[in-house]
């Protein structure tokens, strides 16, 4: 019966009653859910139905025995390991984690690495039905000691770049019970994650999760407040990829992808775990400790890729190289997202490798929400259509679908029926789930325009939107505009209040080392030029700031909202002098 409450209660909460038709009592499960038009199963783990199957296939001689996930690091290290191997080790894993530490499921797990054993500690917790909450290295003491806090983790494992600062903040961390660290080196009060992985058996009995039970939980970038916790089922991940196989990245079993992408950020998790392991292809990982161009030139080089994953800053770094030094025999397919991709950035990609640059759009709560997918037409300047199980459409305040052309709030329909791969909600924040809701759509937070095709147009986030003399301007229009100047390396706009037009664009700059010793008064003339010609002149930015950096979350997002509390601030202190 706990199971039966807690799915109505689901239902419930998104705004569904379950019909009791629906649900049939059974000794160990419930029947399986019909989430609009596709069937889920009341039981589902990634690990024993996805990871085991490539393994039993390689065994049975139905799958080629190459790697499933290729790691390497600049030292010349690497690693190797088929789907066979990955189940063993993540069932040692996963012994580790229920045997030796008494972790038991519903427990939460703090994994904070760059390593392969990563991807083994997350299989190891989906085993064990324990919940995952991945995290950057980049973290400092505060951010650390938030999310053990409010996560209520049992248990953490780091490397390294961590575990000074986990000391640092675990006396006031009352829940967490055990620190695995994974080094070649031991440190006081850390057990050694390798050698109890060498020593734990090959056999472990995987749970049987619910399809709607807890799996992960990611932070939420944290642009404006407290990081929110987003909770993520074995179906929304799980489930969500095996609808997606074949309808974005499309990779076969013989298939390497390569995800420049920290293993802290969700985008991680959907390109190199679920999406390729689901299709039974190799995920390539470098370790790049930092990111160097160059490297990552002589990797696509050097090694058979044929699909990668990255930021559009990724791609414009890659640019700025030169690239007739180097070939690259196998890469077929380029995707990105995460950051507006700029039409130069793709024309120039194209020109000179020939390959496009494929956009997809989703975040944190949603997954893979829109996509170009390979047989897909590439539209400059547009993320692609809705991935088929989700029905995204552009909404107006009220909740109302709007005609193509037009601008609005990007929206995911989530009534009558939540779509598989959705989010559980915001863990301890029901407010601030329901609050998201509009209508019968989840409110993105981004505005866009949807064409007659079905292709949408992102314009920026809802809250960054400027209203200029009653021009609504997007701030990403004026940063691409920008960013094509060779003087900006960086740059955030955001509103500023102006006393005649309510309020007007500010652009905050960061400028290339070369032009620093130009004079700034010139250049700000230069740019707001630069700008009139390359966009509508109404959205010329008529404030310029050049700065020296930008604010920005753990995973590297422009946080415009400390940017613009900090203008209108400054503007009412002036006002009041």
């Amino acid at each position: 019966m706990h199971w039966l409450w807690k799915l109505q209660g689901l239902c419930l909460r998104w705004g569904t009653w379950m019909p009791h038709r629906m649900v049939h009592i059974r000794t160990r499960h419930l029947a399986p859910l019909q989430w609009g038009h596709q069937e889920v199963p009341a039981k589902f783990n990634f690990a024993s139905d996805v990871l085991d199957h490539w393994a039993d296939m390689e065994k049975a001689g139905k799958r080629h025995p190459g790697p499933a996930l290729w790691w390497v690091n600049g030292n010349g290290d690497e690693v190797k390991w088929n789907f066979r191997q990955l189940s063993e080790l993540s069932q040692q894993a996963a012994n580790v984690l229920s045997k030796v530490c008494s972790l038991q499921r519903g427990d939460r797990v703090a994994v904070v690495l760059r390593v392969p054993e990563w991807w083994l500690v997350v299989l190891g917790c989906m085993r064990a039905g324990l919940v995952f909450l991945p995290g950057t290295i980049q973290m400092k003491n505060k951010d650390i000691l938030y999310r053990l806090q409010v996560s209520k983790a049992r248990a953490i494992v780091a490397g390294d770049e961590v575990a000074q600062a986990v000391d640092t903040v675990a006396p006031d961390c009352p829940s967490l019970k055990t620190k695995l660290l994974v080094s070649e080196k031991s440190q006081d009060g850390w057990l050694d994650f390798k050698t109890l992985l060498r020593e734990a058996s090959t056999t472990h009995c995987c749970m049987e999760t619910g399809s709607q039970e807890s799996a992960a939980i990611y932070f939420t970038s944290g642009t404006s407040g407290l990081p929110k916790m987003a909770e993520h089922s074995h179906a929304s991940l799980g489930i969500k990829a095996k609808m997606d196989a074949g309808k974005w990245t499309d990779l076969q079993a013989t298939d390497i992808i390569w995800t420049i992408s920290d293993t802290g950020w969700i985008l991680n998790m959907l390109t190199s775990f679920l999406e390729p392991w689901t299709s039974g292809a190799c995920t390539f990982i470098h370790h790049l400790p930092t990111f160097d161009p160059l490297v990552i030139l002589k990797v696509l080089s050097s090694y058979p890729i044929n699909s990668m994953v990255g930021a559009p800053i990724v791609y414009r770094m890659l640019l700025l190289q030169d690239l007739s030094s180097y070939k690259f025999p196998h890469l077929k397919y380029c995707f990105t997202g995460g950051e507006t991709l700029l039409p130069d950035t793709l024309e120039n990609w194209r020109a000179q490798t020939g390959l496009d640059l494929r956009e997809f759009y989703g975040q944190t709560e949603t997954g893979l929400t829109c996509r170009v997918s390979k047989t897909m037409k590439v539209k400059p300047g547009h993320l692609g259509t809705a991935i088929p199980h989700y029905d995204v459409q552009v909404i107006d305040d009220k909740g109302n679908v709007l005609p193509p052309g037009t601008e609005g709030e990007l929206g995911i329909r989530v009534k009558p029926i939540r779509p598989v791969g959705f989010f559980s909600g915001y863990v301890d924040n029901l407010e601030k789930t329901i609050a998201n809701i509009r209508g019968d759509f989840w409110l993105t937070g981004d505005r866009g325009i949807k064409d007659q095709d079905g292709y949408f147009q992102f314009l920026g986030r809802a809250d960054d939107i400027i209203n200029s003399s009653g021009y609504r301007i997007g701030p990403s229009e004026v940063e691409n505009a920008l960013m094509e100047h060779p003087a900006v390396v960086e740059t955030a706009v955001i509103s500023s209040p102006d006393p005649i037009r309510g309020e007007v664009v500010k652009a905050f700059v960061v400028l290339d080392p070369q032009f620093l010793s130009h004079d700034l008064d010139q250049l700000t003339k230069e740019l707001q030029q630069h700008v009139k010609l390359v966009t509508a002149p109404y959205k010329y930015p008529r404030k310029i700031e050049f700065v020296l950096d930008l604010p920005k979350t753990v995973t590297g997002k422009i946080q415009r909202a400390k940017l613009r509390d900090k203008e209108w601030k400054r503007s009412e202190q002036a006002r009041a002098q």
